[in-house]
């Protein structure tokens, strides 16, 4: 118990309070992510919300190529369950050394171990090279992605037509939003945006309609999400769901 507080408040530590350095966006993930990659994912289940329903949306197959683009701590292998088994490829990249050695203890000694391939890597550059993704999924990363739209052309490079993205994160909508994303009001177009960028999250009105404009839509859900220590606010976010043509 003594050991999850003090993990818990080392974690909190370095959202708000510990300042972010570094002159490279790698850099300043690594300032960021580094002091916390240990309780990441505890304190990170009661803050990203969403992220089951959107795996459990996506299909799985055999012999699927599935790219996670900044995984994280790979806690998306977790999710899929047994379904993983069954994939032919899995390619988690992510800039974070740190995260990524947590994500590297995930998969040591399981079954799918010898499938995965991790990556160091800017999401906007990587190339799976002339093999194509089945798979493609962003998991509250698009956020932190400076140049998200690099990165949302990349995952449309690199999946096959037919193929499937998912996509989970937080967002705001635009002045005039229209059906089916919902209308937010200007405080909470105006709040989130800016509480979240002093972390270097980077909540945009623009994410979604650029997947809706790429990618043809098969399924979205947007709602608010409970805030650790924060018992009255509500951050909103979405799942979505989308195919290549």
């Amino acid at each position: 118990m003594l050991e999850s507080l003090r993990t818990e408040a080392q974690t909190f530590w370095h959202l708000l309070v510990s300042p972010v350095r570094g002159d490279t966006h790698q850099q300043r993930l690594e300032s960021f992510y580094a002091g916390q990659a240990r309780g990441y994912d505890a304190f990170r289940r009661r803050l990203l919300h969403g992220r089951q329903s959107m795996i459990d949306a996506l299909p799985k197959h055999a012999g699927q190529v599935w790219i996670d683009l900044g995984c994280g701590t790979a806690e998306n292998i977790d999710r899929m369950g047994d379904a993983v088994n069954q994939f032919g490829k899995v390619h988690l990249v992510d800039l974070s050394q740190s995260l990524m050695e947590v994500a590297k203890r995930r998969v040591a000694s399981t079954a799918i171990e010898s499938k995965v391939h991790h990556h160091i890597a800017d999401v906007c550059e990587f190339d799976i090279g002339r093999q194509s993704a089945d798979l493609i999924t962003f998991s509250y990363s698009l956020t932190m992605i400076p140049q998200w739209f690099r990165a949302i052309q990349r995952a449309y490079d690199q999946l096959r037509p037919g193929g499937m993205i998912g996509v989970v994160d937080f967002f705001v909508s635009p002045k005039y939003a229209s059906s089916p994303i919902p209308q937010h009001r200007w405080f909470t177009r105006t709040f989130w945006p800016t509480w979240f960028a002093m972390d270097n999250v980077y909540i945009s009105p623009d994410h979604l309609p650029m997947l809706q404009s790429r990618f043809e839509t098969v399924t979205l859900e947007t709602s608010l999400g409970k805030i650790p220590y924060l018992p009255l606010a509500r951050v909103p976010y979405y799942v979505w769901v989308g195919r290549k043509a």
